[in-house]
């Protein structure tokens, strides 16, 4: 028996296995996005707040990290900051790709 046979199997009970796939439409719902920014993310609740659909991905995802982590912390960033405990890095990465997808 070769050492290759051996550890093939082990490595393959090592990997992770995939998670349910998240849907951008669904987190932008239950993370509460939709209170401020609207149903379409183009109507929000105030006229200061931003308008989230159309944006790019690359910038959507900074801003969400920078207002999660602190690194953002002016004009509504505060009352984002709020509600950012409730969204992961990977809630994040969906939510921008879902964004940057309404037109």
């Amino acid at each position: 028996m070769t050492l290759g046979v051996v550890a093939a199997p082990a490595l393959a009970g090592d990997a992770k296995p995939a998670g349910p796939k998240l849907d951008g439409a669904k987190l932008y719902v239950e993370r509460t996005c939709v209170a401020c920014h609207g149903k379409d993310a183009k109507t929000p609740l105030l006229p200061d707040y931003p308008r989230l659909a159309g944006q790019s991905a690359a910038y959507a995802e900074q801003q969400l990290r920078d207002i999660k982590s602190g690194a953002r912390a002016n004009g509504n960033a505060a009352a984002m900051k709020g509600v950012m405990h409730l969204v992961s890095e990977e809630e994040i990465k969906v939510l921008a790709e879902y964004l940057a997808s309404l037109k």
